[in-house]
């Protein structure tokens, strides 16, 4: 395979995984310790609605383990907005806040759009010619998650293509399944869990994740993600459902 394979959930703190994912002695704060252990890479979610220190950034990175990598999901200021080329401001404040204290544990960052953004393609360049390529000679890698099937548009994927930016991959009743080799790595999120579930999607759902991330790892790294489900419960499955991934694909 040409690239690895990280799976993980959206967020470390969440209370109804205690006595489930974490031990019920754990302490709070060692969450994110215990958590990078178990799994291979977290999207934090928090950064979609908050700013934090470069002191914070460097916590999480010191209290993760080598190889251990963050996808970072950026902020809403950025994205939800009438006029996307408009954003350079915004997105130089988010990326200035201190993600490079992750250094080499940085992954991509994920941009996501509101399901009533609609396709435009001057405006989305626009906005694509503002991302950063890198931040303090530290490569930066971008992942665009669209909701609208207004996106299902070649011009749409030659635009993405052309700035290396991946298309998410959702595996969701409402949102659109794109699937096109737009950069040299992948990003999915699979928010169909279920809570009657133990590992939130069945075993032969998993084999054939892992199946599909493995094709896609032969163009690069691939960041899978298991957020929420088909209901809000459904999130408790997720640690078990990434465990149950890593196995697979090894």
């Amino acid at each position: 395979m040409a690239g690895k394979i990280y799976s993980g959930m959206g967020g470390w703190t969440y209370e109804p995984w205690r006595g489930v994912f974490y031990p019920d002695d754990l302490t709070q704060k060692r969450e994110l310790e215990f958590a990078s252990r178990a799994v291979t890479s977290i999207e934090i979610n928090g950064t979609y609605y908050s700013a934090f220190k470069p002191d914070t950034w460097k916590k999480w990175h010191d209290e993760t383990p080598d190889g251990f990598v963050f996808a970072v999901k950026a902020s809403r200021y950025c994205t939800n907005r009438r006029q996307l080329a408009a954003a350079a401001d915004s997105i130089e404040r988010f990326i200035t806040q201190g993600l490079d204290e992750l250094g080499d544990k940085l992954g991509p960052i994920n941009w996501q759009f509101m399901a009533g953004k609609k396709f435009d393609a001057e405006d989305f360049e626009g906005f694509l010619k503002a991302l950063p390529k890198k931040i303090k000679k530290l490569p930066l890698r971008h992942a665009l998650e669209v909701r609208s099937d207004t996106f299902i548009d070649k011009k749409f994927f030659a635009l993405a293509k052309r700035y290396n930016a991946a298309i998410v991959y959702a595996d969701d009743a409402d949102f659109p399944e794109i699937d096109e080799p737009t950069a040299d790595f992948t990003y999915a999120r699979l928010m169909r869990s279920k809570e009657n579930i133990k590992t939130g999607y069945s075993p032969a759902d998993l084999d054939t994740w892992a199946k599909r991330a493995k094709a896609w790892a032969k163009r690069g790294d691939v960041f899978m993600y298991f957020i929420s489900g088909e209901t809000e419960d459904a999130k408790l499955r997720a640690p078990a459902a990434a465990q149950a991934l890593i196995k697979r694909v090894g």
